[in-house]
């Protein structure tokens, strides 16, 4: 290893069968970091257009050609994945072959790699650690005596693991499938499949479907005991009537469907999420327990379950939390490539949200005080404003810059959400706010610094609900963005203080750009085309407003 080179981060490790859905395996990423800073990111999705891609076998030696790195020499870090250690071009250009995996290591492992007619050196780092590294490119190097874990539907060897930093060094204290049963709830369940009415393609959907349905329910105790005493429905996938005729021995409760109205199927959801919250808490204290670290470092598929993490932070088990926006797959080779420089020696700069930039790397923001009130007019008057400006946000979450924005009111929320996202009824939009009003409606001295990737809920206080009324849950919670700083988001911290200070508007709807089953829009085009097909108002691109009834369109 030179610590001169560059290291690019790949997850593409191909599926078990070539599904038209993804199976074990979504979500494929590459990214080129060099002296410890990202110089390019491609979430696969943006780039193909297709809802978590995962063929990153089909587009890799293009990819690689555009950028211009067939002759660029750098460490290649590959992801595993459970399903194999692997990955070959569809062309046959780029070839690695990594050793079989007998245990879970606590480094990379290097493999071969023909790469455009010449060997290059490259390693596989296992899925796990890889969630783990994807914490450094946003919060910099590991703090001493941290707890690092990962949990999800399912990595290399375990879907959750455990780790120690200390004096410098990664210390495995334990992998393992034992809360394989509590993922399974959200992702491979035939209850909760039934309740949301899923099939398995929809696997990776469900899971932030059933958070925002639990909502609506409250947790039961006897609901709970049931529960487990009929194993939770787990295999009733072509017998559903078990469930219906259980409910209606066991509560008196006559269900001819899934109606996802019906006030039981809820409290089901919402005792599903307690349980989850409650075991996955007592867990990370367990581990705790042992390691007494002051910090935790929490990653993987399961961090993107907000109730859950705002349990750990209220736990006070640990004196700081982090967890990064892309926490889920899509974070693999970012946290590949930032273990390479890690490995090497070099500091990990401190990076945005905003790190998705491939093929729009010159997009810049140019707007001045006039286009940023004619936004703030535009959305006091009704609009909804979809935002296409510089890079786009890594991860799931928008931020900002690849969003729709609009007051914060229970008819405009239904008309983003329901009507032109074509999401489900049940689904909450999240606001966006200045720090300083997000700490003014939930009565909170200061924001946890999550808050700026959407990770968290807040309970909202009552006076500002009516105000709030379209971005509340259900339970009396938000999903804060909270902008606290201009360097943030210059654009959106700017159009909040205008709203602010001129309308006294406190928050924004803020959900992504895109409309259901389709990746958040990447470029202008994308954007544009989004922007006609939905219904959308006005662009903003770079910081200019244009209004889709212009001529220009």
């Amino acid at each position: 290893m030179e610590q001169s080179k560059a290291t690019l981060g790949i997850y593409g490790i191909q599926d078990r069968s070539d599904h038209p859905y993804p199976q074990y395996v979504h979500d494929h990423s590459l990214v080129m970091m060099h002296e410890g800073k990202v110089e390019n990111m491609l979430q696969l999705e943006r780039y193909s257009r297709i809802k978590r891609d995962n063929k990153m076998h089909r587009h890799l030696t293009s990819l690689v050609r555009e950028a211009g790195w067939v002759d660029r020499e750098a460490d290649v870090v590959f992801v595993d994945n459970v399903v194999g250690r692997s990955l070959i071009s569809s062309d046959g250009q780029i070839r690695f072959e990594a050793p079989l995996m007998g245990r879970l290591t606590k480094t990379w492992e290097q493999g071969r790699l023909w790469w455009f007619k010449r060997e290059m050196n490259a390693w596989v780092l296992n899925h796990e650690l890889a969630h783990v590294f994807s914490c450094l490119p946003f919060f910099g190097e590991f703090e001493e005596n941290s707890l690092l874990i990962h949990f999800d539907g399912g990595a290399s060897l375990s879907n959750f693991s455990a780790w120690m930093y200390r004096m410098g060094k990664i210390i495995p204290v334990e992998h393992h499938w034992e809360l394989k049963q509590l993922t399974s709830l959200f992702n491979a369940n035939a209850l909760t499949f039934g309740i949301m009415g899923a099939k398995m393609q929809d696997q990776n959907s469900v899971p932030g479907k059933l958070m925002g349905y639990a909502a609506l329910g409250n947790y039961n105790e006897d609901i709970e005991f049931w529960l487990r005493q009929n194993k939770w429905f787990e295999d009733c996938w072509s017998q559903r009537s078990v469930f219906f005729e259980r409910a209606k021995a066991d509560f008196n409760i006559d269900l001819q469907s899934f109606d996802q109205h019906n006030t039981f199927l809820q409290d089901v959801v919402a005792t599903i999420q307690e349980v989850f919250m409650r075991a996955t808490l007592m867990k990370i204290d367990d581990v705790n327990t042992l390691s007494s670290c002051k910090n935790l470092y929490y990653t993987g598929g399961c961090a993107l379950n907000i109730h859950t993490n705002s349990a750990i932070i209220e736990s006070g088990i640990f004196d700081h939390v982090y967890i990064p926006p892309c926490t889920e797959d899509s974070g693999l080779a970012l946290g590949a490539a930032a273990f390479g420089e890690w490995m090497k020696g070099n500091n990990i700069t401190r990076h945005s949200a905003y790190l998705n930039g491939w093929g729009i790397e010159a997009y810049r923001l140019d707007y001045s005080e006039s286009d940023v009130e004619e936004a703030a007019f535009l959305l006091m008057n009704g609009a909804v404003i979809g935002t296409c400006n510089e890079y786009g946000e890594v991860g799931p979450r928008a931020l900002g810059n690849r969003s729709l924005l609009a007051l914060p009111t229970k008819a405009l929320a239904k008309k983003v959400s329901v009507d032109m996202k074509k999401r489900e009824w049940y689904r909450p939009v999240a606001p966006v706010m200045l720090e300083k009003n997000a700490c003014q409606v939930t009565g909170l001295k200061h924001m946890h610094p999550l808050s700026k990737y959407m990770l968290l809920d807040f309970h909202v206080l009552p006076e500002y609900h009516e105000k709030l009324a379209g971005v509340i849950h259900a339970n009396g919670t938000a999903r804060i963005q909270a902008v606290g700083f201009r360097d943030d988001n210059p654009y959106l911290f700017d159009l909040l203080t205008v709203l602010d200070h001129k309308y006294g508007v406190k928050a924004l709807i803020n959900t992504s750009f895109n409309v259901q089953g389709a990746p958040m829009v990447h470029t202008f085009e994308d954007a544009l085309a989004a922007a006609r097909g939905m219904g959308v108002n006005a662009l903003v691109f770079n910081g200019k407003v244009h209004k889709m009834n212009e001529q220009e369109f």
